[in-house]
């Protein structure tokens, strides 16, 4: 009872650990650059800047239990000094202020061949001499688990949560036209207890958990593991596309998870395992981007009506359940093929009441209709491409 006591304890130290406000701050900053983005291309932000950190703990937290009764059940554990080198290789690839580079299988990745590359005398003085020689002796079955499991997170993410919130934008085909298209940034912090074996933490910290296996110590510490994900789509649905690169991505958490299992045999397999995950993470990600960019574009103009590239929260049109990608062909029994013709159909019956005919992702027609009143969103809150000789954006 004690150390499920200290456990909730530790818990509460995920916002006094330094990496939860590096994460806060890169959501921050990437969120400023989402909405100026978001006002340049349609002239009004659609999600406000939090929208990055409002995702940033759940379901990241629920997983972190799931993986943290994993690693304490199997025995995974790492030193000190290993998690000071992933600590600082998740500083160094959140620099540039992006989420792409945050994933388990490049950070962990890099400090498997990190323990390859540091020399058996270590490297600085000092604590970061001691540091060194821990990462150095690190127990690579442990971190090659460890690995295989958080990259199997990131997919299962990526995959149910990876749309949430994707942000419209305005980009350049390769003919030079104007095509819509949707960006997907997200930051999990997924927070994990992890065995570290010695005294290093309790020699500090008196009232620390510690659990005993054979003739070794082991404290429980508190790891908040970051897990990024950045995708665009300009040639299908955001949620086709994502949910399509998240399940690649748990196939490969899963496989490594198979093949991790090697390393409690030949150790040295880990950075078989390590080379493995990194390439083939980066293969997916390569494969979606380049597949999507030679496909043809999705969010382009239509010949029998105007399709909805984004909705704004809170807007009519979120209220008369409009989705990203359907197609609206009628406003109050007048076809529309242009955006402009949308407006002026808008104008019937002195906008009062609102009908649209919509043609959804199955082909089948169906109709959104509601009342439309003074205070409310100008022009329903529908975000759409212009992309008709002039080549302009516009929110309507």
């Amino acid at each position: 009872m004690e150390v499920v006591i200290e456990i909730l304890k530790g818990a509460g130290k995920l916002f006094i650990h330094p990496l939860t406000y590096l994460f806060l701050l890169v959501s921050f900053f990437v969120g400023l650059a989402r909405v100026k983005r978001e006002r340049k291309n349609f002239h009004v932000r659609v999600f406000d800047f939090i929208l990055e950190a409002k995702y940033l703990f759940f379901p990241g937290i629920i997983i972190g239990v799931i993986l943290s009764i994993c690693t304490v059940l199997v025995g995974t554990y790492v030193t000190i000094g290993t998690l000071v080198f992933v600590a600082l290789i998740t500083f160094l690839l959140s620099g540039p202020w992006t989420f792409r580079w945050l994933s388990p299988a490049y950070v962990l990745g890099v400090t498997i061949f990190a323990t390859l590359v540091i020399p058996n005398v270590g490297i600085g003085d000092g604590i970061v001499h001691t540091w060194s020689l821990e990462l150095k002796d690190a127990n690579l079955p442990s971190l090659t688990f460890l690995l295989a499991l958080l990259v199997a997170a990131e997919g299962y993410l990526i995959w149910k949560f990876g749309v949430k919130g994707t942000s419209p934008a305005i980009i350049k085909s390769k003919r030079g036209q104007e095509i819509g298209a949707h960006f997907s940034q997200k930051l999990w912090v997924v927070p994990v207890f992890l065995l570290v074996p010695g005294d290093a933490i309790t020699s500090t910290f008196s009232w620390w958990p510690v659990l005993t296996v054979g003739q070794t110590s082991f404290s429980l510490f508190f790891v908040p593991f970051a897990i990024g994900f950045s995708q665009r789509i300009q040639s299908m649905l955001p949620s086709a596309s994502i949910s399509f690169t998240g399940k690649r991505v748990l196939f490969l958490g899963v496989g490594l998870v198979l093949v991790a299992l090697v390393t409690l045999v030949v150790p040295l397999f880990s950075f078989v395992v390590a080379a493995l995950a990194i390439v083939v993470r980066q293969w997916i990600s390569t494969k979606q981007r380049l597949a999507d960019e030679n496909a043809a574009p999705f969010f382009t103009k239509k010949s029998e009506g105007v399709i909805i590239l984004g909705i704004i929260p809170g807007s009519p049109a979120e209220k008369m359940g409009l989705q990203v990608g359907e197609l609206i062909t009628k406003v109050n029994g007048v076809p529309v093929s242009e955006v402009a013709k949308f407006y002026a159909a808008l104008q019937v019956n002195n906008r009062a009441f609102c009908k649209l005919e919509v043609l959804d992702y199955s082909g089948e027609v169906r109709f959104a209709q509601r009342a439309l009143y003074d205070n409310e969103h100008h022009e329903l809150g529908i975000l759409f491409v212009h992309n008709y000789k002039q080549l302009t954006s516009e929110a309507v």
